[in-house]
Order: structure tokens, then C-alpha cells, then sequence
């Protein structure tokens, strides 16, 4: 059977991508977007935080940052979705053009900028989806801060006030290359201020049944970082860990004209060191911290891959950009083969078999 985007994509690859963007979600909501036959498999499913995932599968944040398609991701096949960045007040993000195909190497360089329409929007959205019945998954909101907000903690709180109640978790984003001194949040003192601030203001809003907190990193941290990272995480029990967003870094491998462009590059050539992020951060954490593995997913073997270097879960956004939002599908029916292949009854007991292998 012909693939509904195998006809189409050659198509929306010809729009400008932040176009092409728009054209998919107004696709989604307008119900034009075929929904595929749900794959389902109980070696897939797994609890986390008290959470069920249908599928580890995820979208990551960046596709859905205004939450207006949820359940029509979900529908698509992923098992979770995660909204956003939001910040607390609109704000456009940076100039246009910032978002680049770079086709060659299967991959996306971005400089969005966190472009929100604010939480106001985003939250009267999530009430009234909250009211109706809605497709069954978890939804995920990504925060972020406003570009001139100098006390940035407190901008993750304002978030965590206003979704608290309609988050399933939460996601403090202090990774994203495109927002001036965002990354700089990620050191040590300044970390764990924020995120104490952001525990404190969680407890207070919801003393019981809060919604589990987790931390989004970047790829370009030092050895030194790293360990930082992971002794925050540990000693103020951060409930998770999201490796990784864009990195900077540009590999020699890049192919495709707009590489030079500036921005966070996503996409295939990211897999390979968001990976390596995420085993370090698997054992620094000592395998105590579910991890979310972000960053170059194509394929079952990917996702696997990220499993078994120390994912409980895992997202991909840029991938749908080249082979369309039913992959979460593919992805999974892959996975759970490879899955039997190797004898695991259930993905939780293949999460870091990596590490188990080498110290066997």
C-alpha cells in the first residue's frame, strides 16, 4: 500500500520548511492526514512516574509548540507527545527564514528562537482539551523563558503554574542554542537554583500528585559538565533527564550546501553524539534517572540503540520531516522485533543492557 506521504512529501519538501510546518499541522487538525492502523504490542508498553506508555515512541517538542494537535500526534502512532517550548508571554522568536532542510545529510538546522504564542494561549487550549474526550497518550509541556527575561527561574515558574494541571510531566529547557545565555543555565550553581525554584514552586501548586519534573540537555557540554548535570539531578531527585537538543557543532561530514547556516542542527547526523551524551549521563546517574533519548531517530535500530545505551524513552521530530508522521508506527513494529529478537520480553528490560554487557 502506498505510503499517503510517500506521495505527498516530495511535494511539502518544496515549500519553504517553516511553511511546510504549517501546512501539517493545519493538515492534522483538518483531519486530511491519514491515521494508520495503531500498532500495539505489550513488549513495547512501560510505566514511568506512574505514566503509561503505549509505545516508548515519542514526538519531541518543536513540532507541536502551541498544543494544537495532541491528540491527532498522538493518533499518528507515538505514545507520547511533548508541547511546546512555551514561554510565559508571546513572543515571535527570530527572524525569517530560520529553519533549513538540509537534505542531503537528512537533516535540519533551526534558529527558531522559542516562537510562542505564550501561555495564556497554550493553556486555555489544554483546559478545553482537558474537558473533552481525547486520544489516549501522555502529553508532555516543554518549558521555556522569555528572550529578555533576565531571573529566568522565574519563568519556569510562571509555566509550571499555568500547566501544572494539564501536564502529564514537565520539561525545563535550559538547552536550546537560540535563545541568548539559555545554555548557561546548565552550570552547576546556577541549575540548581533554578531547579529547586521550579521543585518549590510545583510542590506549592500541587502538594499532592505532582507532575514529574525533567531536565532537557544539551549535546555540547564538557566531561566537567556532565558530572555536574548528574549531581544536581541526583541530589535534588530530578525526576528525569531529555538528551539531547541541537548541538552547534558542525560535523565534517555535513554534506548539504546550508550547513553553515546558524543554528541547532537535528537529524541523523546528531544520533551518534547524542547517544554518547546519553550513555555518559546513563552512568553518571548510576541508571537511577530514566532517561528520554532525543536525537537522530530513523529507524527501529536507532531507537534500540538508544534503549539499550540507557533510554527508558525515546523522541524524534526531524525524521517526520522526511518520511512523514506514520514512521512512529514503523519505528515501532521495528523495535519490537528486534526487541523479541533478542529475547526481551518487555523494553524496560532491555534499557541499558549496553552498560550490563560491558561490565559482565
Amino acid at each position: 500500500m502506498v505510503n499517503f506521504y510517500d506521495l505527498t512529501g516530495p511535494f511539502i519538501r518544496l515549500l519553504d520548511p517553516e511553511l511546510a510546518h504549517g501546512f501539517a499541522i493545519k493538515g492534522l487538525k483538518m483531519g486530511i492526514v491519514p491515521r494508520p492502523t495503531i500498532f500495539n504490542d505489550s513488549v513495547l508498553e512501560s510505566n514511568h512516574w506512574g505514566l503509561k506508555f503505549r509505545t516508548p515512541i515519542g514526538m519531541a517538542a518543536g513540532f507541536d509548540k502551541n498544543a494544537d494537535v495532541p491528540d491527532e500526534v498522538l493518533a499518528q502512532g507515538f505514545g507520547s507527545v511533548e508541547i511546546g517550548s512555551i514561554t510565559p508571554r508571546p513572543q515571535p522568536g527570530n527572524p525569517k527564514p530560520r529553519m533549513f532542510r538540509l537534505t542531503r545529510d537528512r537533516a535540519v538546522i533551526n534558529r527558531m528562537g522559542f516562537n510562542s504564542q505564550g501561555m495564556q494561549t497554550v493553556a486555555a487550549r489544554l483546559k478545553e482539551r482537558a474537558r473533552s474526550s481525547h486520544y489516549p497518550g501522555v502529553v508532555g509541556i516543554n518549558l521555556g523563558k522569555n528572550k529578555e527575561t533576565e531571573d529566568a527561574a522565574a519563568d519556569y515558574v510562571l509555566g509550571i503554574n499555568a500547566f501544572a494541571d494539564y501536564a502529564d510531566y514537565l520539561v525545563v529547557n535550559v538547552s536550546s542554542p537560540n535563545t541568548p545565555g539559555l545554555r548557561a543555565l546548565q552550570d552547576r550553581d546556577q541549575l540548581a537554583e533554578l531547579l529547586s525554584r521550579c521543585m518549590e514552586a510545583l510542590k506549592a501548586i500541587k502538594p499532592e500528585g505532582t507532575p514529574p519534573l525533567l531536565l532537557k540537555i544539551a549535546p555540547d557540554l564538557t566531561d566537567e559538565d556532565k558530572q555536574d548535570i548528574a549531581g544536581v539531578v541526583l541530589e535534588l531527585k530530578i525526576d528525569g533527564l531529555i538528551t539531547t537538543n541541537t548541538t552547534i557543532e558542525r560535523p565534517d561530514s555535513l554534506m548539504d550546501p546550508q550547513k553553515s547556516e546558524i543554528g541547532g542542527l537535528s537529524g541523523v547526523p546528531l544520533l551518534r553524539p547524542s547517544t554518547e551524551v546519553l550513555r555518559q549521563m546513563y552512568s553518571l546517574t548510576e541508571g537511577k534517572v530514566p532517561i528520554v533519548g532525543v536525537g537522530g531517530i530513523v529507524s527501529g535500530e536507532d531507537a534500540y540503540e538508544k534503549i539499550r545505551a540507557g533510554a527508558s524513552l525515546v523522541q524524534f521530530y526531524s525524521a517526520m520531516i522526511y518520511k512523514g508522521p506514520s514512521l512512529a508506527n514503523t519505528i515501532a513494529k521495528d523495535l519490537a522485533q528486534l526487541l523479541k529478537r533478542d529475547g526481551y520480553t518487555n523494553v524496560s528490560d532491555a534499557v541499558g543492557a549496553d552498560h550490563r554487557a560491558r561490565s559482565s
